[in-house]
C-alpha cells in the first residue's frame, strides 16, 4: 500500500503533464479564423510569437504596468516582461496575451501584447 500511493501520484502527475502538452498544440480549430494570419505575423525581438509557443490570454489581475514596464503572473511567478518582448502594434482582439517559454524550469516571456484592462 505504501508503494501504491507514490506510484499513483506519479502517474497522475505524468497524465496531467501530457494532457497540458497536448492542449498546447495547434489542432486546426482556428484554421479558418480571419485573425489567424495576423497572429502568425506577430513577432518580438525574440522571434515569431506563434512559431514555438502558443499564446495565452492573461486576466487583468495577472498583469500590471508600472513606469512603462510590464510584469505578468505566470505559473505562480511574477515575471518581468523584457522590453523587446512587447508587441507594439494595435491589439486586434483587445485582450492581454502572452507567449511564454521556459529557462531552467521558470517561465519567461517571448512575446507580450497588452490589452485594454477593461
Amino acid at each position: 500500500m505504501r508503494l501504491a500511493r507514490p506510484c499513483a501520484a506519479m502517474l497522475l502527475g505524468l497524465t496531467a503533464l501530457l494532457a497540458t502538452s497536448a492542449l498546447a498544440r495547434d489542432d486546426g480549430r482556428y484554421a479558418n479564423s480571419p485573425l489567424k494570419p495576423w497572429f502568425e505575423s506577430l513577432h518580438s525581438e525574440f522571434g515569431q510569437c506563434c512559431s514555438d509557443a502558443d499564446g495565452y490570454v492573461v486576466a487583468d489581475v495577472d498583469w500590471e504596468s508600472d513606469k512603462g514596464r510590464y510584469r505578468v503572473h505566470l505559473d505562480g511567478e511574477w515575471v518581468v516582461v523584457p522590453e523587446g518582448a512587447v508587441i507594439t502594434e494595435p491589439n486586434k482582439i483587445g485582450r492581454t496575451m502572452v507567449w511564454k517559454h521556459y529557462i531552467d524550469g521558470h517561465p519567461r516571456v517571448r512575446c507580450f501584447m497588452p490589452g485594454s484592462m477593461t
